[in-house]
């Protein structure tokens, strides 16, 4: 899936809850603090990580997603 990004970043934990992926923020907060998301080939233990455009995050076992930028 692919995540257009409208600022400069985003929140991991924030971004995982835009793309509906969890239920709630404490959910998002707990799936990353238990190693499942991975950015850029590494896993990250944020929840506050700023995701920018070009990074890569997979999420579990089946859910890769890319975040662009939007160009003006």
């Amino acid at each position: 899936m692919k995540f257009e990004l409208k600022d400069d970043y985003i929140e991991l934990f924030k971004l995982l809850k835009v793309l509906d992926l969890v239920d709630s923020g404490a959910q998002a907060k707990m799936i990353v603090a238990e190693g499942y998301v991975l950015r850029n080939g590494e896993v990250e233990l944020r929840k506050r990580a700023k995701i920018i455009a070009g990074d890569v995050l997979i999420v579990g076992d089946d859910v890769t997603i890319e975040v662009l930028s939007i160009n003006f």
